[in-house]
């Protein structure tokens, strides 16, 4: 099940953020006098397709993995000398820009609709509280307190863990960072640099914030179950939703931690259980599941804990008016593009592995778990892709937007269009390069299933 909700919210992300990318140049085009053959959202196969009064035909596709606009051109096709006028080729070398950059520039524009939609609506999010530094890391250089809640990073204000995230990536290859917080002693704001020389961080191995020793505040997890999976061996052997465990086999269970490592290393064995469960100790008896893991199985109940209530405060919602959701959207967009143009650079100086580089298996599962969460988390999704997007986009490589933007300014500078012989060196070299960085994003994608 899924599978199938990230394919599905997979197909409907890509096809929102092609057709707005692609209806860009579209509408760029037409409005500098270019004629539009076809506007198509897919390759391949056609699977519905209309023709509209000027000529242009609009087309879904078989393959919903891009798009493209197809304007009338005296390089791909024959012109009749009286649609001369209407070709690309033949626009001004300022029209060609404005038509090209019109795709990225409405990913960014989208991005800015998408956030404030998100922030009309509202977006539950939760305050930046230090549960605990541990010893021996990154963080422990520091004089942070338990439950200091983070104010800055770097130069920038932050008022939840997603912006604190940000912010610490911003920070991969360099020395130092800044950090500013308050704590429950005190409203004044205190402030600490941190040594970043020996900071590793390794996406597939952890997050950002245990590769600097950071444990964000969460409230206590209790022995009570919140919830019981169907058919699951819990289900079974009649655990409710509700109870509180007590003991297994006759040991007391004191944490969840405890609970979770006596059952997964009993697979299959039989387990006698109380349960406090109405003011009433229950005693429940049955065979403990099991889940096969990387080399062996282990024991699984299907019951999921509940957790201590939030303190007051912790848990807010991102929800303004309309015109400071219009500011708020706008300065999100702005930052995470300059934060994707900063991890670029640092992926090209090394200081960014390339195991960062994500394909559409990646996009994929950030599409399914972003739209189980809600529509203000998938609109959050869309902006972020669609930001991406764009920026990928404007790289100078010739089989992209950025390549032909190149290739123009170059035009606009020096009075005459690149050569034909060069341009076609151009995209053969942008076409391999290309295709060796989605060869190592799908590579990435696959080794982290």
């Amino acid at each position: 099940m899924s599978f199938l909700i990230s394919f599905a919210s997979f197909i409907v992300a890509l096809g929102i953020l092609v057709a707005v990318h692609e209806w860009g140049h579209f509408w760029v085009a037409r409005r500098c006098g270019v004629k539009v053959e076809r506007f198509s959202i897919g390759f391949g196969k056609a699977l519905w397709r209309r023709t509209d009064k000027l000529g242009t035909e609009y087309v879904i596709a078989a393959i919903p993995l891009g798009g493209y606009v197809k304007m009338l051109d005296e390089r791909v096709d024959e012109v009749s000398e009286k649609d001369l006028p209407y070709a690309f080729n033949r626009q001004h070398v300022l029209k060609r820009i404005a038509i090209i950059a019109a795709g990225p520039a409405v990913n960014f524009l989208f991005a800015i609709f998408a956030l404030f939609v998100m922030y009309l609506i509202g977006l539950q999010t939760i305050k930046p509280v230090v549960g605990d530094i541990e010893p021996d890391s990154v963080f422990s250089q520091s004089n942070i307190p338990q439950n200091a809640i983070f104010t800055q990073v770097g130069d920038r204000q932050v008022v939840d863990w997603e912006d604190v995230a940000y912010e610490f990536m911003s920070f991969i290859g360099n020395n130092e960072m800044l950090v500013k917080w308050t704590d429950d002693e005190s409203f004044y704001e205190r402030s600490a640099t941190i040594n970043l020389s020996q900071w590793e961080f390794d996406p597939d191995k952890t997050s950002v914030f245990a590769s600097l020793g950071l444990v964000p505040f969460r409230p206590k997890v209790q022995n009570v179950l919140g919830y019981i999976e169907d058919g699951s061996a819990a289900q079974i052997i009649g655990f409710q939703t509700n109870d509180k465990i007590l003991s297994l086999d006759g040991t007391s269970m004191q944490n969840w931690e405890q609970i979770v490592g006596y059952v997964s290393t009993r697979p299959n064995q039989t387990v006698q259980a109380n349960v406090l469960r109405n003011d009433k100790i229950i005693s429940l008896n049955g065979t403990i599941g099991s889940k096969t893991g990387e080399q062996t199985a282990k024991g699984y109940m299907g019951f999921s804990p509940t957790l201590e209530p939030w303190p007051e405060g912790v848990v807010f919602v991102h929800q303004y008016g309309v015109v400071k959701a219009m500011s708020k959207a706008m300065d999100k967009t702005w930052r995470l593009m300059t934060l994707s143009i900063e991890m670029l650079g640092k992926l090209i100086t090394g200081d960014v592995s390339v195991k960062n580089l994500s394909g559409p298996i990646s996009i994929a599962q950030g599409a399914g778990m972003s739209a189980s969460l809600g529509l203000v988390y998938f609109l959050g999704f869309l902006a972020l892709i669609s930001i991406n997007l764009g920026i990928i986009n404007l790289l100078p490589l010739p089989v992209l937007d950025g390549g032909h933007l190149l290739y123009y300014f170059i035009e606009l500078i020096s009075g005459r269009p690149v050569p034909e012989s060069v341009q076609e060196v151009g995209f053969k070299i942008g076409g391999v390069l290309l295709l060796l960085l989605m060869s190592i994003a799908i590579v990435n994608d696959i080794t982290r299933i």
